[in-house]
């Protein structure tokens, strides 16, 4: 199966050489342009899969292309940005983008956001196999697939997700907010209690006389690294 296209636009050129080496071994081929208006023409070009996006950029910064790009085209876009303010979400959210990520991040989690993006667009994704584990939890991201201890466990499309972006961040604590926005674009109400009630199925799902996911009160949950932790 051919990889999926993604296009890079970013005038930082040292973080395009290590996101294309990253994502050649993941079944992604990954395409730099170093600003807007090169980024833009060749995203009209109609070749990609997924666009992602700098905001700040020399000329026409990410704002402008995405503007310009949505009036002809709705592939997904996600927007990467060192700007963490709540209106500048919103704004790139609001002129299209399909998902907004601050700077700086992790492969692992751009990977991620990319992956639950191209799931909500309806394209397919036809990825290289990968294999992540922890605390002998091994998922199989080509195959969505889930082993504990050896034992396959069944899982919705959704618990999947949590579970992909908890093991990659096994050890780190991972917000709600930062769950609903990879998810969902959007963060988690006071009285939303969706993730919760998935993380909850989880657990019963894995959890024998130890904790795997741990709840961290006002923050968020986290997966533990090793069975010491």
């Amino acid at each position: 199966m051919p990889d999926l296209s993604v296009l890079l636009v970013d005038d930082d050129t040292e973080l395009a050489a290590l996101m294309q080496e990253f994502f050649a071994t993941r079944g992604f081929r990954l395409e730099p342009v170093y600003d807007g208006a090169r980024g833009l023409a060749r995203a009209l070009e109609g070749k990609f899969d997924l666009l992602l996006l700098d905001v700040m950029m020399p000329g026409l910064d990410g704002f402008e292309m995405l503007r310009h790009f949505r009036r002809r085209s709705q592939t997904p876009v996600i927007m990467l940005t060192a700007r963490t303010e709540q209106r500048d979400r919103i704004a790139g959210l609001d002129a299209g983008a399909d998902d907004y990520l601050p700077k700086p991040f992790s492969p692992d989690e751009l990977l991620a956001r990319i992956r639950a993006v191209l799931r909500r667009t309806g394209r397919p994704i036809f990825s290289a196999e990968e294999t992540i584990e922890a605390n002998r939890v091994r998922l199989n991201t080509g195959a969505r697939t889930v082993k504990y201890d050896g034992n396959e466990i069944d899982l919705t499309a959704i618990e999947f997700d949590i579970l992909e972006i908890l093991v990659r961040s096994a050890g780190r604590v991972v917000s709600r907010d930062e769950l609903m926005n990879i998810l969902h674009q959007r963060e988690a109400t006071p009285f939303e209690r969706s993730v919760d009630v998935h993380v909850s199925h989880l657990r019963k799902k894995f959890e024998a006389n130890r904790s795997l996911i741990r709840t961290i009160r006002g923050v968020g949950y986290q997966f533990a690294a090793g069975e010491s932790e």
